[in-house]
């Protein structure tokens, strides 16, 4: 019977090697998180470009969840298709089996669990008394030498149930058998919340004889699918954008892991026929070669195809949040960075929609659909609502310094939504004559910050409405010396000479509002 003592081992070694990836992925998020976002956008050109990447960067934070959120928020922010979102996914699932190999090769090989007490030491150190990056490389260096504190514990429970747990206890290997072990996969995953763990307990047992390699095989490929149960949890409720890469996280996986299914019996008959020896005495290092194997097998078959299955993803969960605010994903703020890129996302596209709005109370009639103004009223308080939950430092630099240009151009498009509700004073600018070029120069205005914030110029957008501006405050106060002379020679009424100064005030001020709206979006421009 299976004694207390060995279950403890066990349990304990499991909560160490997880407090570790914890502390680990903390102090690394820290320490690259920034670059990470930048490196992210600056190779993803392709989805293979993607692929790679996203690979690379799970392998160095040692967090799929981290890659997956910085990758969907791009997305939304539109700074990078869909499609290659989709290779950063499918790289940061081959990048999670990095975490096998430090267990085998560092963990079991070099069973550096025994020395790795001071090294802890050392991090908290660093982190108690050190400031800035200095701390946060000292909780790396703890939570990095904690997991094989983990594993070392782990490895000495199983080896101690070897005499009481056999490959004899867990389904035979079959068709089966090899279905349930990928149930049991999925449920430690389910439980541990970290498909990392489950693969270490794998290797332990496997590592000690408790199970063999098959059965090991199968419960790893459950692993794999059990993960994506995070990721989906964290899409209910969330933006279309979110709900596919959640979807495309489950459907990616389940197909790899009927392909890694399918490869399991001719690996083994292959490993049987060259390395008969060394497979049986190394059966957690073939444990990880047929992980990392699978995936990157996995990412090599569906990269061609993205594109396909990206539309398809994109038919079964169509376009259905309101399309100005459709990349604001409450699931993103724990990536203020990247919430932040998002923010800024439908804040433009709420730019245009208030820019056609106005263009047309002006008189020139929009190609397209015109937003009504409740409805953009509505999605900017969505977007107030969203940025005043992203929090940053003063000391974050350039992205504190986007926060507040966006604080600022959502405040003056709330305040032209105002003139854009004065539509009496906007009929009014529209039937006075001598107001003539002056609307005519803030439609021409508006229409060149249309064109240019769609075409990210934003920067060229500012200081063409910035030198239209005097031309038509000249303009309108030339109209308002010849409302004033019309009202002393008694050719209108005052009731009528105010209505038309009201008219002229809101021509001016909505050329205003258009001008700090540009300018303090220029100032989100990295």
């Amino acid at each position: 019977m299976v004694s207390l003592d060995m279950a403890v081992q066990v349990l304990g070694g499991v909560g160490l090697f997880l407090l570790g990836m914890v502390i680990m992925t903390d102090g690394l998020k820290s320490l690259a998180g920034d670059a990470m976002r930048s490196v992210l956008i600056r190779f993803t050109h392709t989805p293979v470009s993607g692929a790679l990447t996203g690979a690379a960067t799970t392998a160095l934070l040692q967090s799929s969840s981290a890659t997956i959120v910085a990758a969907v928020g791009f997305v939304g922010a539109q700074l990078m298709t869909y499609p290659m979102a989709l290779g950063i996914i499918f790289g940061a699932n081959a990048g999670t089996t990095i975490t096998g190999w430090l267990v085998v090769l560092l963990g079991f090989k070099m069973k550096l669990g025994a020395i790795m007490p001071p090294l802890i030491l050392f991090g908290v150190a660093l982190r108690l008394f050190g400031n800035g990056r200095v701390a946060k490389v000292g909780l790396t260096i703890a939570g990095f030498a904690l997991i094989f504190v983990g594993i070392d514990a782990l490895q000495q429970g199983m080896s101690g149930l070897e005499r009481w747990v056999t490959p004899d206890f867990f389904p035979a290997d079959t068709f089966l058998g090899r279905m349930q072990l990928v149930l049991v996969g999925i449920a430690v995953t389910l439980v541990t919340q970290s498909s990392s763990a489950g693969v270490a307990m794998a290797l332990a047992a496997v590592y000690a004889g408790a199970i063999n390699f098959p059965q090991a095989a199968a419960l790893v490929i459950g692993m794999d699918v059990g993960t994506t149960a995070t990721a989906v949890l964290a899409t209910i409720g969330a933006s279309d954008d979110s709900r596919r890469t959640g979807l495309s996280h489950v459907t990616y996986n389940i197909v790899t892991a009927i392909g890694a299914l399918m490869l399991l019996s001719p690996f083994i008959y292959l490993m049987q026929a060259v390395v008969p020896a060394w497979f049986k005495g190394n059966a957690e290092m073939a444990l990880v070669i047929f992980h990392s194997g699978f995936n990157l097998i996995g990412v090599v078959a569906i990269l061609p195809f993205t594109r396909q299955f990206a539309a398809l993803m994109m038919r079964l969960i169509p376009e259905s949040g309101a399309i100005y605010t459709r990349a604001l994903d409450t699931a993103l703020l724990k990536e203020p960075q990247v919430a932040l890129a998002a923010a800024r996302s439908a804040i433009i596209e709420l730019c245009v929609g208030v820019f056609l709005k106005l263009q047309q109370l002006l008189g020139s009639q929009p190609s397209e659909h015109v937003a009504a103004s409740a409805r953009l009223q509505l999605a900017v308080s969505e977007a107030q609502a969203y940025v005043d939950r992203i929090h940053l430092d003063p000391d974050k630099g350039p992205a504190w310094e986007q926060l507040i240009a966006l604080i600022h151009t959502l405040d003056h498009l709330q305040r032209i939504l105002v003139r854009c509700n004065e539509t009496e004073r906007a009929r009014c600018a529209r039937e006075i004559e001598y107001l003539e070029e002056p609307r005519q120069a803030l439609i021409q205005s508006v229409q060149v910050a249309i064109l240019d914030i769609r075409s990210d110029q934003i920067l060229a957008c500012s200081n063409s409405i910035r030198s239209a501006l005097p031309v038509i405050d000249q303009q309108s106060e030339a109209a308002r010396d010849e409302v004033m002379g019309q009202v002393a020679s008694g050719r209108i009424e005052v009731p009528e000479g105010t209505d038309r100064l009201e008219a002229i005030r809101w021509l001016q001020r909505s050329a205003m509002h258009v001008d700090r709206i540009t300018s303090h979006l220029s100032a989100t421009v990295k």
